[in-house]
């Protein structure tokens, strides 16, 4: 997000594209929000109904599993009303342009719009031209920012691990077209992570200059030494312009996570992935489906971390 995105620092958020200009302080606002929302869901099992009367768009120009349902789930635990925007059959299709297409809405009295969509700053843009009170959210624009998964990274990191000054943290995979891997890193970095290692072939690496305070190391088996997190990408063939890897078997030689390697970091390690996965393309199932896996873990604090967001930004 930019620094036009905050109404106010000290009280809450106008629109949620990016973390990486979020100060500490908002970060751990939302994700005690999301734990308090998560206590209280799991002690009643019933709307909060804290969002009774608002509606909520999803806006989804790229498919999704994880984050739609996601933030479909957490606007109707709040009790708002939910429009899943039918793409292909929307007036889009005729040449309608996207910001007509947010000001139609707009004017439906509609709260909140949550983007995703394959170009970047594609969220920021509509931020900036919407012209009420409703809120953006980024649920993911290209290879730029997907800041609720960064949260929800954060916030299972947390629940594991709380004081993350001490943490060795290592991303590997496809950090070149992850935007996870960008607002995971923004998101760490703010909350004073010890030690951020990324991990990638040289050619999945972005330039140095997007992964300040990172360690790059090239080698898997080195970086994964005394890791305490680990989070693992998927290769996002659909980001690649061309073939960048010789084959998934040799990557997954060198870069995938097994059981061997997994006893390289510490023994507690926690193991990480946004999903979808891959399975022993860039993570071995023994290790996707172990005690030390927090996977689903991540999807279901998703749910939790989106409603602190659509709270937040909602004013409740």
């Amino acid at each position: 997000m930019t620094p036009s995105d905050l109404s106010n620092t000290s009280r809450r958020l106008r629109h949620l594209t990016s973390l990486e200009h979020l100060p500490a302080a908002q970060i751990l606002r939302l994700l005690d929000r999301a734990e308090a929302l998560q206590q209280q869901w799991l002690r009643d099992r019933r709307k909060l109904d804290l969002l009774h009367g608002r509606t909520v768009v999803n806006l989804f120009f790229e498919s999704s599993t994880r984050t739609r349902t996601s933030f479909d789930l957490a606007a109707k635990r709040l009790g708002a009303d939910v429009i899943n925007f039918d793409i292909a059959n929307s007036s889009t299709s005729k040449g309608e342009s996207l910001i007509d297409t947010l000001h139609t809405l707009e004017a439906m009295y509609c709260d909140a719009f949550v983007v995703r969509h394959k170009v970047n700053g594609t969220a920021e843009f509509l931020a900036r031209h919407v012209r009420g009170p409703a809120c953006v959210i980024n649920a993911g624009d290209g290879n730029n920012a997907h800041p609720t998964q960064g949260l929800l990274d954060a916030y299972t990191i947390r629940r594991h691990r709380p004081d993350f000054s001490i943490l060795r943290v290592l991303i590997c995979g496809d950090i070149l077209h992850s935007r996870v891997a960008r607002s995971d890193i923004h998101a760490l970095r703010t909350l004073g992570v010890g030690n951020l290692r990324v991990c990638a072939p040289a050619n999945l690496l972005p330039a140095e200059t997007e992964l300040p305070g990172c360690e790059i190391v090239e080698d898997f088996d080195s970086a994964l030494d005394g890791a305490d997190v680990i989070i693992m990408l998927r290769l996002q063939k659909e980001r690649m312009q061309q073939a960048q890897v010789p084959s998934e078997q040799a990557y997954y030689a060198r870069y995938g996570l097994d059981a061997r390697r997994l006893r390289l970091a510490r023994p507690d390690c926690l193991v990480m992935h946004p999903g979808p996965l891959n399975r022993e393309v860039e993570i071995a199932s023994a290790v996707a489906d172990s005690a030390q896996s927090c996977i689903l873990e991540q999807v279901g604090n998703g749910v939790f971390v989106r409603m602190a967001v659509l709270t937040e930004l909602l004013g409740v």
